[in-house]
């Protein structure tokens, strides 16, 4: 994700959190992602150890990149609100 999109889907949080639409992010919330994104990342990484074509292992090895990314991020949220 570009940092413009990240910019304009926290001004659209804000913008339903000040509204009452959205309730304000928590710890916990947080901490639920990071347990889903590591058990992804998981079960990424054993995917490409199975895979059999280089082009799968490619796709896979780029989505183990975003989830890392995601984990990356969610690990410095948590720490934010922490």
């Amino acid at each position: 994700m570009g940092l413009k999109k990240l910019a304009d889907k926290v001004t659209d949080y804000n913008a339903r959190l000040d509204s009452g639409k959205a309730s304000r992010i928590t710890p916990s919330h947080v901490e639920k992602v990071l347990r889903k994104l590591r058990v992804k990342s998981t079960e990424l990484e054993a995917e490409i150890a199975a895979a059999s074509s280089a082009k799968k292992k490619a796709r896979l090895e780029s989505k183990l990149g975003i989830a890392r990314t995601h984990i990356a991020r969610a690990e410095w949220l948590l720490k934010e609100l922490g």
